[in-house]
This record gives structure tokens, sequence and C-alpha cells, in this order.
């Protein structure tokens, strides 16, 4: 076992290995070998390539290094091409911080039978005068892009569960394409882990 994978249980760690091919002797090598592709892509401001977060991407790709680096690429190509959402995106922010306390996205405290973390969204619950459909968007992203640094949910992953019951005409008017595209394409692109 290596210092990336101090905290995972002995469970997990079995997991990664049977289920996303992990070994620890070679997990430096495998880092390596994607941070290598980082050159191929000049185009791409690539603001993180140290282990922990390059392993992030190789476990959501059961270390496929090319698809990895994929999928890492994207990842900052999807952050440069929304600028805008990206800025000040911290809890601290009035949009996310309100979209937060209406539980987007609310938490259980328990994970499933697979060690899954479950993330739950009432849409009706939405308060268009107080925050946007984009503040919902960013909410969520924070809140993966914080839970992922746990090395057992990299691993086992996410589960989300959007309940559409009670969903209005008004807010579903909100829901525009480019606005559907904006916050799949995130979700797909920036958290292909495991969901």
């Amino acid at each position: 076992m290596t210092h990336l994978q101090a905290g995972l249980s002995p469970e997990t760690l079995e997991k990664a290995r049977l289920e996303l091919n992990e070994n620890p002797d070679t997990l430096h090598q495998d880092i390596q070998e994607v941070r290598d592709m980082v050159i191929t892509r000049p185009d791409i401001g690539f603001l993180r390539t140290d282990d922990a977060f390059i392993l992030r991407f190789l476990r959501a790709r059961k270390f496929q290094h090319f698809e990895a680096f994929r999928l890492l690429a994207q990842y900052f190509e999807y952050r440069q091409q929304n600028l805008d959402m990206f800025k000040s995106f911290k809890a601290t922010d009035p949009g996310i911080k309100q979209a937060l306390k209406d539980g987007f996205p609310g938490g259980l405290a328990n994970l499933d039978h697979y060690g899954r973390k479950i993330l739950v969204l009432f849409a009706a619950n939405w308060d268009q005068s107080r925050y946007t459909l984009v503040d919902i968007l960013r909410a969520i992203l924070l809140s993966l892009e914080a839970m992922i640094e746990d090395p057992e949910l990299q691993v086992n992953g996410f589960v989300l569960i959007i309940d559409w019951s009670n969903f209005t005409f008004k807010q579903a008017s909100k829901l525009t394409p480019s606005m559907l595209r904006l916050a799949i394409e995130g979700l797909q692109v920036m958290f292909s882990f495991s969901f």
C-alpha cells in the first residue's frame, strides 16, 4: 500500500484492486503515464497535476490511462469554457450558500450497500426568488468537488437521486435547453466518478 491509498479500508482496497485494477506496485507509474500526456494538450490549462488529483481520474476510468487523461482534459475544458460558473466557487458565495441551505444537494447520513454516498435533490424545493438554477448547479458541483477528495468515495462512488414530484410549470420554464446542456455536461464531464 502506498501513501496515496492510506485511509482506505481493507475492503475498499480490495474493491479498488478487483474492480478498478488499482495496483499499489504500479500506482506511481500509472499516475506518471497520465501526467506525461498533459503536454499533448497545450490548449488546456491543467491547474492541478499532483498525484492525488490524477489518481481520482484513474480510479474513475478503472486505470485506463488514456481514458483517465481524456476525463482530466474534459474536466479542465469544462471549467475553462464556463469561467463565470467558477468565479467565487465557494460555499460563501450568496447563491451557492442559499442553495446549499435549501438542500441542493442534500446528503443522506448512511451510505448505500455498495459504500456509495447518496445525494438527494427535491426539485420542487427550488425557490426561484432567492437563487438561480445555475446557483443550484454550482452548489452541486462544489459539493461533489469536496466529496470526491475522499478516497473511499473515489472508489465507491455516488448516487444522485432527483425527486421531480410537485415540480411546477413555472419552475420547469427555467429549464432551457442550454441550461440542461450545461448541467448535464457539468455532471458528466466533471464527475464521471461511478454515479
